[in-house]
Order: C-alpha cells, then sequence, then structure tokens
C-alpha cells in the first residue's frame, strides 16, 4: 500500500540498514497502536456516519476526541445547540460524556484490529526475514516510511502478497478497477486514490473482525461498518440455511430490532429474496425491491431500494445466503464489487458451519446424523437407494460424491452387483449421470441447497463396455446431515405397458369389455362407462340388450353381429347409433370376438367399443363439401364455356383477310392458358364507308366473363361509331362515355387508328394503353405518347390525337400488355425487349407476327391481342 497521491513499488523482501547495534528497538506496542488509531479511524469513529467519499477517512488523522485526555472534553463535546461559552448543564455534561467515551470504545476498536493486522504482518516478516518480532516492527516501520505509506496500510499490502486469497485477489481487482494501479496521482485527482488506498484495509479490517466474531451477530455489524458502508449499502442480513429448506435470520445490521424480530424464520418453500439468492448459485442483484414484488427483511423501511442475495457456501455446500439492502435503486455493479461482496459471503459461511438456532426457535438445532444411521433407513426402504457423501478435490471444492452404501433392495440398471457400485464415485459408476438425465446436478443441488428434489420418469444410464445402459425411474433425493440419500423407482415394464394401455384407449375413445356366459358376469372398464354415460356403479349392459339401447333403425346391423358372435362364433363388428340415458346419440362401433375352451363351447365374448362420432360428422361434412365443391367447379366450367363461346363468336381465331391496296393487314389473338383467367383484351380491323381502315386493340380490366361482356360492348361501339367519319381522338372520348355509363362502370384501355391509303398517314389516339411500334427498315421504336387516361375513368375526357407519315415497307404494330407484361421487370424494360425482337423484319407480315408471339417473355399468362400493319 502507499499514502494518498505518492506511489511506492511493492515491499521487497529485504533488510533495511540496522544501524549500529547497540540502537534500541521501537516500541513496537506504540507503532501497532498508533498505526491501528490512525489507519483505521473510518466511520465508526464517527458514530457511524460514512463520509462524503463512501470511504473511511484518509489514514493518518484521528477521529474528533480521540486525541484528547481522559477526563477531558474537546470542542466537539459540547451539548448540541449550546454555544462554546454556554455553560454546560448536568444533564449536558453526561451527555458529551457519554459522547466522548463512545468515541473512544470505537477508536480503541479500531487500535484493536489495527494491531490485529499489524502484528500478522510481523509475524510474516519475521519468517521471511528471518529475525525477531522488534526487528520485523523496526522493518515495518521503515519501509512504511520509504513507501510514503502509513505502518496499518502498509502492513495490508504484506499480508496480501503473503496470502494471495479471494482478499487479495478483490483488492487487485478494485486497484485494477479505479486505475490506482496506472499511477496515484492520477487516481487522488479524481477522488479515487483514498477509495484505492483504504479499500485493503477495509476488507482485512472486516475479515478480522468477523473471523474474531463471537457469534453470527458481530459478522454483520462487522461487515457492514467495515466493508459494505463505503458501498453504500445501508443493511445486511446473515441467514442460515435448515436442512429442510427453511431460513433463520442468524444476524442482521440496520434493521430495527423488531423487523429483525419478525422476520427471524422463514418457512420451506416461502419465495423471498433470500430464497431467491439460495436457490441461485450466481446470487441474485435486484434494482429495486417493489419492482420484484418479493417480501424481504426491511422492506417497509427501504420499499424502493436495491438488494443483493449472494449464497454463503464452502465446499460446494451452501450454509446460508448474505442479503445486502441498499436505501435507493441499485445500478449494475462491477465485477470488482461482485466479487467483493461474493468474499464477504464465503467469510459468512465459515461462522454458519457452527451456527445453531436459539433455543425455543421455531427451529431444533440441526443433528448432524451419523452414517450408519444412514445406511440403516436406507436398509429399511423398499426402493433402491444410495447413501452418498461429498468428495472434495485438493483446493477444497466439492468434485464428486462418493457411494457410501448401497441397501439391499439396490437394482442397477445395468444389472451390476451391489458389490462394484459400492464405494465408487458417483461418476465413475455412472459417467451418463453428468449428462441429459442431470442426476448429478440434481444431487450437487440438493447438497448445496438443503432443498428435497422430486423428479417423476428421469432416465438413468450406465455405461458397461461402452455400451450405455439405460431405465427410466421415479427420483428422490434428499440431504440428511453431511451425506445425501438418493432414492430411485424403476419403472415396472407391465405398469409401464398398462399405462400406455389406458392413454391409447382414452385418446381412441375405445371402451374394452368381457362377458362371461356361463356365470353372466360382464366387466367393463371405466372408459366404456363414461362412453354409456352410466356411473361406474350401475350394472353393465349385457350383448343381448344391446339393441334395447340403440337406434331403431340399427336393429337390423345389431341382429346381424349378435348371430355372427354367438350363433357362427365368429369375430364381428357392427356400426350403431348408440342413445344414452341423457338423451345423447353417439356413433359407436363394436368389435368383438368369441373365446371357446378346449370342447368347442362358447365361454367368453370379449371385445371393444369405439366412439367413432368425431369421424362419422367429418365424413358427413367432407360429402357435403365434396358435392359443393363439384357444384361449384361444374359452375365454373359452364362460366367458362360460356365466356370462351362469347369471345371466340366476336373474335374468331381465323380472321378474314382485310383486302386493302397496297396495305397488309394482320392480327393474332393468343388466349390464356388458364381458362380461368378469359379476359376482356379485343382488337378490330375494318374499312369503313370513307376508304378509311380503323385499326384498334383493348383491354378490359378484370377476367372472366364480365370482361368478355364488357369488352363486346366496347369493340361493336367502336365500330358503330367509326361510321360517323369522327377522328380516332373523338372515337375514343364517345367511347369513354359508353364504358362509364353503359357498362356498369368498367375501365379499360385501348388504342385507336385510322389509316388513310391514299395519303399513307395514320391518326391514332390512346387511352391509357401502351403506345404502337414502328419498325422502319433495321430500326424499331415507340411512337411519341399522347395524353388519355383510360376509358370509364371519369364520366367526360379528352383525347389527343397525333398523325405519323408512313413509308414503303414500314411496319406498325398494336399490342395489347399480354404480349410484352413481366412481374419481375418494368415496362420500359419489358418495351425495350419487344424492339429488339421487333428490329428484324421478315419477308411477310404474317412470319412478323407469329415471331414476336413465339418469342415473347411475357409471364403473366394474360390474353394478348396483336395487330399489324404494312404499307406495300
Amino acid at each position: 500500500m502507499s499514502g494518498p497521491g505518492q506511489p511506492h513499488e511493492p515491499p521487497e523482501w529485504r533488510r533495511t540498514d540496522p544501524g549500529p547495534a547497540s540502537a534500541e528497538p521501537p516500541d513496537t506496542a506504540g507503532t501497532a497502536d498508533t498505526a491501528g488509531t490512525a489507519g483505521t479511524a473510518d466511520t465508526a469513529g464517527t458514530a457511524g456516519t460514512p463520509d462524503t467519499a463512501g470511504t473511511p477517512d484518509t489514514p493518518g488523522t484521528h477521529e474528533p476526541g480521540a486525541a484528547h485526555e481522559p477526563g477531558t472534553a474537546g470542542p466537539s463535546a459540547a451539548a448540541p445547540g449550546l454555544g462554546a461559552m454556554t455553560p454546560l448543564s448536568p444533564v449536558g455534561r453526561l451527555a458529551a460524556t457519554v459522547a466522548r467515551l463512545s468515541r473512544e470504545v470505537r477508536a480503541a476498536q479500531a487500535e484493536a484490529e489495527g494491531r490485529a493486522l499489524i502484528e500478522l504482518a510481523k509475524g510474516i516478516l519475521v519468517a521471511r526475514l528471518g529475525c525477531g518480532p522488534a526487528e520485523a516492527a523496526r522493518q515495518l516501520a521503515e519501509l512504511a516510511e520509504q513507501s510514503q505509506a502509513t505502518p496499518l496500510e502498509f502492513a495490508v499490502d504484506v499480508i496480501n502478497q503473503a496470502a494471495r486469497d479471494r482478499m487479495s485477489e478483490i483488492t487487485d481487482a478494485f486497484l485494477t478497477a479505479t486505475g490506482a494501479d496506472g499511477g496515484r496521482e492520477a487516481a487522488e485527482a479524481d477522488g479515487n486514490g483514498a477509495a484505492a488506498g483504504s479499500a485493503a484495509v477495509r476488507l482485512r479490517s472486516a475479515e478480522s473482525r468477523a473471523l474474531a466474531a463471537s457469534d453470527t451477530q458481530a459478522v454483520a455489524d462487522a461487515l457492514l461498518e467495515q466493508a459494505l458502508r463505503p458501498l453504500g449499502a445501508v443493511a445486511v442480513a446473515i441467514w442460515a440455511a435448515g436442512s429442510d429448506g427453511s431460513l433463520t435470520l442468524a444476524g442482521s445490521a440496520g434493521f430495527s430490532p423488531a423487523e429483525a424480530a419478525r422476520w427471524r424464520y422463514v418457512p420451506p418453500d416461502v419465495a423471498t429474496v433470500a430464497r431467491s439468492g439460495l436457490t441461485e448459485r450466481a446470487g441474485q442483484w435486484i434494482t429495486s425491491l417493489a419492482r420484484t414484488g418479493l417480501p424481504s427483511v426491511g422492506r417497509h423501511q427501504y420499499p424502493e431500494g436495491g438488494r443483493a442475495a449472494v449464497p454463503a457456501g464452502t465446499g460446494g455446500r451452501v450454509h446460508g445466503v448474505l442479503e445486502i439492502a441498499w436505501p435507493v435503486p441499485l445500478a449494475p455493479q462491477p465485477p470488482a464489487v461482485v466479487r467483493q461482496v461474493e468474499a464477504l459471503a464465503e467469510l459468512c459461511a465459515h461462522t454458519l458451519e457452527t451456527y445453531t438456532p436459539p433455543p425455543g426457535g421455531p427451529e431444533e438445532p440441526r443433528v448432524m446424523p451419523d452414517a450408519a444411521e444412514l445406511m440403516d433407513l436406507a436398509d429399511g426402504l423398499h426402493d433402491p437407494a444410495l447413501v452418498l457423501v461429498p468428495h472434495l478435490d485438493d483446493a477444497g471444492h466439492l468434485a464428486d460424491f462418493r457411494i457410501q452404501h448401497v441397501n439391499k433392495r439396490f437394482l442397477d440398471p445395468a444389472g451390476r452387483p451391489r458389490a462394484v457400485v459400492g464405494g465408487a464415485l458417483l461418476l465413475e459408476a455412472f459417467p451418463m449421470a453428468a449428462g441429459d438425465s442431470e442426476l448429478f446436478q440434481s444431487v450437487e443441488r440438493v447438497y448445496a441447497t438443503g432443498e428435497p428434489f422430486r423428479a417423476r420418469r428421469m432416465n438413468l444410464t450406465a455405461l458397461v463396455d461402452q455400451v450405455p445402459l439405460s431405465a427410466t425411474a421415479d427420483i428422490s433425493i434428499s440431504r440428511h446431515g453431511n451425506a445425501v440419500l438418493l432414492i430411485w423407482r424403476i419403472e415396472d415394464e407391465t405398469a409401464r405397458l398398462a399405462s400406455l394401455l389406458q392413454h391409447a384407449q382414452r385418446l381412441g375413445r375405445i371402451g374394452g369389455f368381457e362377458e362371461n356366459l356361463l356365470t353372466g358376469e360382464i366387466t367393463w372398464n371405466g372408459q366404456l362407462f363414461d362412453l354409456y354415460g352410466r356411473p361406474a356403479s350401475s350394472a353393465p349392459v349385457p350383448l343381448e340388450e344391446l339393441a334395447a339401447h340403440s337406434h331403431p333403425d340399427d336393429a337390423v346391423a345389431i341382429g346381424r353381429f349378435l348371430r355372427t358372435l354367438l350363433h357362427h362364433r365368429r369375430p364381428a363388428s357392427a356400426a350403431f347409433r348408440l342413445q344414452r340415458p341423457d338423451g345423447v346419440t353417439r356413433h359407436v362401433r363394436v368389435v368383438a370376438e368369441p373365446v371357446l375352451d378346449t370342447d368347442d363351447r362358447l365361454l367368453v365374448v370379449r371385445g371393444a367399443y369405439q366412439d367413432i362420432s368425431a369421424q362419422h360428422w367429418t365424413e358427413v361434412a367432407l360429402a357435403a363439401t365434396r358435392d359443393q365443391l363439384a357444384h361449384t367447379e361444374q359452375q365454373a366450367i359452364e362460366r367458362n364455356r360460356l365466356t370462351l363461346q362469347l369471345q371466340h363468336a366476336i373474335m374468331p381465331p381465323a380472321q378474314a383477310p382485310l383486302r386493302v391496296p397496297d396495305l397488309q393487314v394482320a392480327v393474332r389473338y393468343r388466349p390464356a392458358e388458364t381458362e380461368q383467367l378469359v379476359g376482356g383484351d379485343w382488337y378490330d380491323a375494318v374499312m369503313l364507308p370513307n376508304g378509311m381502315v380503323l385499326v384498334c386493340v383493348g383491354d378490359v380490366a378484370g377476367h372472366g366473363i364480365e370482361a368478355a361482356t364488357s369488352m363486346v360492348v366496347l369493340r361493336n361501339a367502336l365500330r358503330g361509331l367509326a361510321v360517323t367519319g369522327a377522328g380516332p381522338g373523338q372515337l375514343l372520348s364517345w367511347l369513354n362515355i359508353v364504358a362509364h355509363h353503359l357498362t356498369g362502370g368498367v375501365t379499360a384501355t385501348a388504342v385507336c387508328g385510322l389509316y388513310d391509303p391514299a395519303r399513307r398517314t395514320l391518326r391514332w389516339a390512346r387511352a391509357g394503353h401502351l403506345p404502337p411500334v414502328l419498325v422502319r427498315g433495321p430500326e424499331a421504336a415507340p411512337l411519341p405518347l399522347v395524353k388519355g387516361m383510360l376509358l370509364g375513368a371519369v364520366a367526360e375526357a379528352v383525347y389527343e390525337e397525333d398523325e405519323v407519315q408512313l413509308a414503303g415497307e414500314d411496319t406498325l404494330l398494336m399490342y395489347t400488355d399480354g404480349l410484352v407484361e413481366r412481374r419481375d421487370r418494368t415496362v420500359e424494360e419489358s418495351l425495350a425487349q419487344l424492339l429488339s425482337t421487333a428490329r428484324p423484319t421478315p419477308a411477310t407480315l404474317d412470319q412478323h407476327l407469329d415471331r414476336l408471339l413465339t418469342y415473347s417473355r411475357s409471364d403473366t399468362d394474360d390474353d394478348t391481342c396483336l395487330v399489324g400493319i404494312r404499307v406495300g
């Protein structure tokens, strides 16, 4: 250790200059007194109130009042509320005297604790340096002066380096966490220097007081004052775990006496904070007690405060729980603090090992039964039992359990004799116990906590010649003193099969029966009584009376069943409707067989009834569903047939060629591959009275007969409107009115064009449709878009027109989206694919359209209409 603000190296095991031989050794008692007074003047010296840093006072300073001679009062001895010159009343003088004496007692306690630590460090120096006590005291004082630390801090540093135990590890972790080992100047700058410098002194002082304490109550006081108050804790409780799973408050500090008396005993199986820490080996760190809803000591004093419950155990056995209370919600603690609390819990375990509850308490003093008595108890059991004792490793940790005794009824799953299993380690005899069955973990938990364990149908696996042999057993584990009693009951195969049969009958709604025809005795199982709706105390129904309990319409089937079974003496079965006394009718199937004697006489009939009501009604429902599906399917077929007939009537597959000078016209229609997707795609190419050629394609939204009929309306309407001689824009405006008002509000897209053979021009307009594609030489491109919304969207709409001049050998293509549309591509990408396919111009127009249909990459399975014109 080092003084605040000054770095020092760990003590070297060497002598300092002894000086002249005639020099007198220093007064060791005086050195210890001085160091003890100065080094441990912590919170205990100020009436139990921690300082602002949460750590003991700075080493090297005395408590108020500690430097005054007995019989005199310092400045702080004045009674509260009186000035310095105010004469004290007799009561005030008495109070000041009591306060002074209390401080002196606390200072004396601190001196004693410090003296014990210094004497221990002197003993270590005597052993390491081979010198006497006086020389060791002088060496300790000089080394402390060289490292600029108090003798007490340096003594604790010596103890830590010599012991290398939990306390020294915790101190190193604390110094590392606070940065104290990286430079005392930096640590002192942020306030951690004093805390780090006194951490080891506090912990060693707490350890010294705990080990020297006469009872658990003194241990609780020491832990709270020396080690836990600097962590912000305000109360501590030490619980002793009973052999029956109960908890006894062995010691507490910070809680009111009345509260501690109320929580002196907690019966088994009562959920509390301490019990949660007992069952969880890693301990419980609770942010706020109120949020958990768990009761605990002091819950009214600190309702919103945090709690920690850490098991206190040694050698694999938990003797109790250390519970710590904070006044405010507890933030997540650093690992150094967690390890410090675990080390303090281990200190409590050494005291709890020999703890016995006070006389007259709710729990008798725990008796450690002799192993021979437990062996006699195991021999008196009717089930296989093992007596286990803990087996510790060299470090004192629980490693395994020794099979101390095997009772007379022991039955090994692998068939080994008792002599082979007795005396062996549990994991040697049953190495698979640490695996899937978790048997070893259960034994370890019972030994640690004392709470018994029960389990049904646990797998027991023995490894014989590297072959795993398994059995199923009911397990019971309990702790008796320092030994564990393990009882198992291996499941009988006959009982297991009987249990499986009962479950099968219950799940299958099966009831069995047997009827003796000679004696008239009838045996039913419980499931059959439930099936008949009769109490188990009523008489079973004979087979000859079966017709009286069934529907009259089933009399013929029952008669045939009885005749085959009783007269022909052959197995028989029948299905009938059972009418129960409660008015419920169940559909039942009965199966029976005759049992004959050696003279071929009928003795017994045995069989089973099965409730098939659910199956019957399921079959009825399925039959109705099949009929409905067949009817629906027939309707769908008729609708599709009608739709196709209507579509073919309007647009026959073989289109008659259009005779126009210097103009070739070709059309293609490809219906959807799925008949249910028959849509409203349409096309038209007709010579008008005025000599113009009308070419158009359109697509009505939707599929089915509604789309087909709407398509018929629009196609015929456009033909009729075209004879007026109006342009394509006007035609689409009129067609929009028809779609909006006369077709039930359908929507559609369309492209309409009027070709003038004399001028070789095409005037065209569009209603939300893809533009036509012009193929001229090696190039193919869509015509520039003109404005026009789809048909039927609004009551009135205006459509723009455009005119394109065609030349010889030009090809113009109009199409519906079924030719190009893909689910995984945008419209622009699909149109680009169409243009690349249309660029090579075959010799004839028909070949050109067939090529476009062949190489179409559409995947929507929609109708496709394609109209092409080529100028001669």
